[in-house]
C-alpha cells in the first residue's frame, strides 16, 4: 500500500497538482488549512497536520510534500522572514512528532525555485552542480528554506529531497500574485487588456506545465525511497522541462491559441533587476526520470485558457 502524503501548500498551483496524481497513485493524502496570515496560527496548525499525519501512517512510512510559499520576487523581507521562521517551526514539530527514535522512516520533498536561486549566477544552463546566486530576497529566502532542509534531515534522518522548479503555469494558477506570465498573457486575452513587459523579449525561460511538474515530483519521491539514498541525505533535482523558451516565442505561441497577438506593452520596473537574462536548465540528477513527454506548450497554454474561461463563465470573475 502506498505511503500516506501530507501536501502543504494543497490549495497552490503546485499543491493541487501533487495531490491530485498522488491520489491517481493509490496514495491516502492528507491536506490542512493553514492560517498563513497569522504565524502563531499557523505553526500550530502545522503541528496539528503532523500529529494527522501520525495517525494515519499508524507506524507506517510517511511522506511530506511542502508546496507551500506565497513569496515572490517582490515580496518584502519581513515577509519572507515569517515565512521562513513557520518553515522552520514547522520542522522543529514534525522532528517531534514523527522523527523520534523508533519511529517509522520518513520523506520530506521542499519545493524551492529555479529562478530564485540561480537568477544572478554565470554560465547557464544550470544544474544542480551549479554555484546559486539569488538576486533579489525571495532567491535567498529558498536557499534559506533549503539550509533549513539539509539540516532536518541530516538530525532527524528523513530522506529530503529539494525540488528547484522552472516556471510552473497551468491550470488554476494564482492570479492575484504577481507571477505566471502564460495565466498572465491568457487573462490579458480574455479581457482584452494589455499586457506590460519588463524583460526584453529575448529572455529564456523553462516553462513546466503543472501536471507534467506534478508526475515528476511524485516519480522523484518514488526515487528518493531507493536503496542507493540512505537516512539522512538530501537530493536536490532541478524539475523542469531542460527546454528553454524567449518570450518572443512564447507570445508566438499565445498568438497560435488565441487566434490574435496579445497586446504587449514594454515597460520599466524596479524588479527587472532581480530577472535574470538567460534561465536555461540541464538536471544531472536521476537523468532517467526526465526521458518523458513534456506538453507542448501550445497545448498547455490552451488548456491555461479554457479553465479560466470556465472560471470567469461560472463566477464571473477571477
Amino acid at each position: 500500500m502506498p505511503d500516506p502524503v501530507w501536501v502543504v501548500g494543497a490549495g497552490g498551483l503546485l499543491g493541487r497538482g501533487l495531490v491530485s496524481v498522488l491520489k491517481s497513485r493509490g496514495h491516502d493524502v492528507l491536506t490542512s488549512s493553514i492560517p498563513w496570515n497569522d504565524a502563531a496560527a499557523a505553526k500550530a496548525a502545522l503541528a496539528a497536520g503532523a500529529e494527522q499525519l501520525r495517525t494515519l501512517a499508524d507506524g507506517r512510512p510517511w511522506v511530506i510534500a511542502w508546496c507551500a510559499g506565497a513569496g515572490v520576487t517582490g515580496t518584502s523581507q519581513a515577509e519572507l522572514d515569517s515565512e521562513l521562521d513557520v518553515f522552520k517551526a514547522a520542522l522543529d514539530s514534525i522532528a517531534g512528532i514523527l522523527c523520534m527514535p523508533g519511529s517509522a522512516p520518513g520523506r520530506f520533498f521542499l519545493a524551492s525555485s529555479a529562478g530564485g536561486v540561480y537568477a544572478g549566477a554565470p554560465d547557464p544552463p544550470y544544474s544542480e552542480e551549479s554555484i546559486t546566486q539569488p538576486l533579489a530576497p525571495y532567491g535567498f529566502a529558498k536557499l534559506a528554506a533549503e539550509s533549513a532542509a539539509t539540516a532536518f534531515a541530516a538530525t532527524s534522518g528523513t530522506r529530503v529531497l529539494i525540488g528547484r522548479v522552472a516556471n510552473l503555469y497551468g491550470p488554476g494558477q494564482n492570479l492575484a500574485k504577481p507571477q505566471g506570465l502564460i495565466s498572465v498573457f491568457a487573462k490579458a486575452y480574455l479581457t482584452g487588456q494589455p499586457v506590460s513587459v519588463y524583460v526584453s523579449l529575448d529572455t529564456l525561460r523553462d516553462y513546466i506545465f503543472i501536471d507534467d511538474a506534478a508526475a515528476l515530483i511524485a516519480d522523484c519521491l518514488d526515487r528518493l525511497s531507493g536503496s542507493d539514498v540512505v537516512a539522512g541525505q538530501t537530493v536536490t533535482k532541478i524539475i523542469a522541462t531542460q527546454r528553454a523558451d524567449t518570450i518572443g516565442a512564447l507570445i508566438g505561441a499565445c498568438k497560435t491559441v488565441f487566434k490574435r497577438r496579445p497586446r504587449i506593452v514594454l515597460g520599466a520596473s524596479p524588479f527587472a533587476k532581480a530577472q535574470a537574462h538567460d534561465l536555461r536548465l540541464r538536471s544531472v540528477v536521476w537523468t532517467e526520470l526526465d526521458n518523458r513527454q513534456f506538453t507542448p506548450l501550445p497545448v498547455g497554454i490552451d488548456a491555461t485558457v479554457r479553465d479560466m474561461q470556465t472560471l470567469r463563465s461560472a463566477s464571473g470573475s477571477w
